[in-house]
């Protein structure tokens, strides 16, 4: 699926969370010529946390990103980190958006936000996009993901400036107990089983064997391919963004490999390796061999990330009971979060 929205050009009423014409007076101001006024919008589907629109004048289109509406957790949802990563990358060929513009002013919008390229191409999300893939197209965008995410990892974090974009000694541990703090702030109901997740992952924390950037979210719908599926344009969403372990990233690619093999992923459609697509195991083997990675512990990793997803996905069904959230698709986001857990528990070495 082409990228596009179907806009008619015409000015029609703001999506939610975003006042058209209090932008446009900002960016007349703050950044002329990005865009000019009278402005139409619509909320470009897919992530169900930071809000992302698609702003357009009568001739260029910029990608606009917000918090969500309410509940926003402490740390969470930081516009300029997401800014930040995304400038640094930039200059270095790694795919990404061109940054635009950082405003951290609430007045505009209500929140802070930033503005980045759109970028034109395939992202896919859907049965519709996958259907046509031959079993060679589909094996080779798994390919390309998983060398895609080892290009990012091989980035020296100082040399993009990023040196003090995170705190790798003691990641893995502090991402264990900060995502417990989120879901304590997050939560819906007592979950016994999270508990039991949460201290086996705390008894067996791996030693890291280097550190890179981790983007926190890598998977296929948060990219976007070229017109032909034959390389990578742009990687989005970089809200999770840090200095890590970067198995971190590997774990969670698998935790959406398999999610996505047994038709469970919440933002993927059904991609079985008899389709073509790799694999949990073919992602880990060729990981490690592209990245040159010790992979024998990525069960820990993967058990961490199928809990990280259990808990944002309890967030986003809080953003819903409330709601406060935009687009379709949240309704089962609540059921997902047991499940989850289940898989986070069996992942972990016995």
């Amino acid at each position: 699926m082409v990228q596009t929205l179907g806009m008619t050009g015409t000015p029609s009423p703001a999506p939610p969370g975003l006042d058209l014409a209090r932008l446009a007076t900002y960016l007349d101001s703050a950044c002329p010529g990005v865009l000019r006024g009278p402005l139409v919008a619509e909320v470009i589907a897919g992530g169900k946390s930071n809000l992302t629109y698609r702003v357009t004048d009568a001739d260029h289109d910029v990608v606009l990103r917000r918090p969500p509406l309410g509940h926003v957790l402490p740390t969470a949802h930081d516009m300029a980190r997401e800014y930040r990563v995304i400038a640094a990358l930039h200059p270095t060929g790694f795919p990404v958006p061109v940054p635009l513009h950082l405003c951290q002013d609430v007045e505009p919008l209500g929140a802070p936000f930033y503005l980045m390229s759109f970028v034109d191409g395939r992202v896919l999300r859907s049965h519709e996009d996958i259907d046509g893939l031959s079993p060679q197209t589909a094996h080779r965008t798994g390919e390309l993901l998983v060398d895609t995410l080892a290009q990012l990892h091989a980035a020296n974090p100082a040399a993009v400036g990023l040196a003090d974009f995170g705190r790798p000694d003691g990641y893995l541990e502090r991402q264990v107990r900060r995502w417990y703090e989120q879901w304590e702030r997050s939560k819906t109901r007592e979950l016994a089983a999270l508990e039991r997740v949460v201290a086996r992952l705390r008894e067996s924390v791996p030693r890291p064997a280097r550190a890179g950037i981790v983007h926190g979210d890598f998977r296929l719908d948060n990219v976007i391919m070229d017109a032909d599926v034959t390389r990578i344009v742009a990687v989005l969403d970089w809200e999770m963004a840090t200095l890590g372990d970067p198995l971190a990233d590997l774990g969670l690619m698998v935790v959406y490999t398999e999610l996505a093999a047994a038709g469970l992923a919440p933002t993927q459609p059904t991609m079985r390796p008899d389709h073509g697509f790799l694999s949990a195991a073919e992602v880990v083997q060729r990981y490690g061999q592209v990245a040159g990675a010790d992979v024998d512990q990525i069960g820990w990793y993967v058990a961490l990330g199928y809990y990280k997803l259990a808990i944002v996905s309890e967030g986003i069904h809080a953003r819903f009971l409330q709601g406060k959230t935009v687009g379709s698709g949240f309704e089962s986001m609540g059921s997902s979060v047991p499940v989850l857990i289940d898989r986070a528990n069996a992942a972990l070495p016995s």
